[in-house]
């Protein structure tokens, strides 16, 4: 594991956002969604790709907060391109579960 400096942690926006909009991404090659984030009026709305199928639905999806990774190059996945990274853990079975505020926050609140 590579350590880092506290100065290259603070230049990863990690920020809280809602997923407004989720539906499935067919034509992915493996199975995901195509998410549409709110990151509040500083970031607006990034969409993202998220291969979380396993253990949401996109109408389960759609309200809840998440922390995403907003400054990162936008990147083309398949015929859509990925504004954002939305964050979450590995379980063992290859399953993500998200990384999520543990209590509502502001749209755009930077991760502490």
């Amino acid at each position: 594991m590579k350590t880092i400096s506290w100065e290259e942690f603070e230049q990863v926006e990690l920020r809280a956002g809602t997923v407004v909009a989720a539906e499935h991404f067919a034509e992915a090659r493996q199975p995901a969604y195509k998410l549409a984030v709110d990151f509040g009026p500083q970031f607006g709305i990034k969409h993202s790709s998220a291969r979380i199928t396993d253990l949401y639905s996109p109408e389960e999806l759609v309200g809840r907060q998440v922390v995403g990774v907003v400054n990162f190059p936008a990147k083309q996945i398949g015929p859509m391109l990925s504004e954002c990274l939305v964050t979450g853990f590995y379980r063992s079975d290859g399953a993500v579960v998200l990384a999520v505020p543990e209590r509502s926050v502001e749209n755009g609140a930077k991760l502490a």
